[in-house]
């Protein structure tokens, strides 16, 4: 019997898990489409597509909200049990931007496009006020599912 009840017990973290893992993807990808708009008006799209060597915004589009799930998924992993109240996920949600803020288009994306590091200008601060509106939206959607998946699961 006891057997029985760790064997539910697994499936429940299973369903935990996924249902954690999904609740950060959807709000990664629905976060950076709002985002993806802002840069899309800003004409950013294309230089997101060099990062796979294409121009193409529709190439852009899907290279923005791949990043943008994956780092929804990293959302949840790291930040996910603290996600309590939505102040506290809109909290820390905007923090998380800031971070990426700061690894993404200050550091990575620069590295990999031969641009200078670490450039503070007007673009750059625009970028920094997108991503953390995509934290906080990803921060308020991703505790809202996992909430509503602990009520049902």
């Amino acid at each position: 019997m006891s057997s029985m009840s760790s064997k539910v017990t697994a499936a429940q973290m299973d369903h935990r898990a996924a249902a954690s893992w999904s609740a950060g993807a959807i709000g990664g990808v629905v976060a950076g489409m709002v985002f993806g708009m802002l840069m899309q008006m800003m004409g950013m799209i294309p230089m997101v597509a060099k990062l796979v060597g294409s121009d193409s915004v529709a190439v852009g589009w899907l290279v923005h909200l791949a990043i943008s799930a994956v780092f929804g998924v990293g959302f949840v992993l790291v930040l996910g049990r603290r996600l309590g109240s939505l102040g506290t996920a809109a909290g820390l949600g905007a923090a998380y931007g800031m971070v990426l803020w700061v690894v993404g288009p200050l550091l990575l994306m620069p590295a990999k496009l031969g641009m200078p590091l670490g450039q503070i200008n007007a673009t750059a601060l625009q970028s920094l006020m997108g991503h953390v509106l995509y934290g906080v939206i990803l921060g308020l959607i991703a505790a809202r599912l996992r909430r509503r998946t602990e009520r049902t699961g």
